[in-house]
């Protein structure tokens, strides 16, 4: 791993999907870009955005953004890693549903998830 790749300084993007949010989206986990910060919605949820980020930045390793949750993933070798803590927050507020967001997900989200 390039010592680019990963940027332990940089503070996350928000505390949720940063493509659902503003079109009223909903996601079921959330994940973070280990280079920029960017949060996206993992592959379960409709809009699949932290893949997408990785397709349009290139930006390799992201980390879960759930609390509890420390795991890295590189979405080039497709294999789960190890990396370092990054700035706080470490996962999205406790208080804020999974999925997510609050009022926006589906009474039949189960039955709308990418498996």
């Amino acid at each position: 791993m390039a010592e680019t790749d990963i940027d332990v300084s940089v503070p996350p993007s928000g505390t949720g999907c940063a493509e659902c949010l503003p079109g009223g989206g909903w996601w079921v986990h959330l994940r973070r870009c280990a280079t920029c910060g960017h949060i996206g919605c993992c592959d379960s949820s409709p809009g699949q955005h932290a893949t997408g980020h990785y397709e349009s930045t290139g930006h390799r390793f992201m980390r879960s953004f759930e609390p509890g949750e420390t795991w890295y993933w590189d979405f080039q070798d497709q294999i789960s890693i190890e990396g370092p803590e990054l700035a706080p927050p470490q996962h999205h507020p406790t208080d804020q549903p999974t999925p997510g967001p609050a009022g926006l997900v589906p009474a039949d989200w189960l039955e709308r998830i990418h498996r």
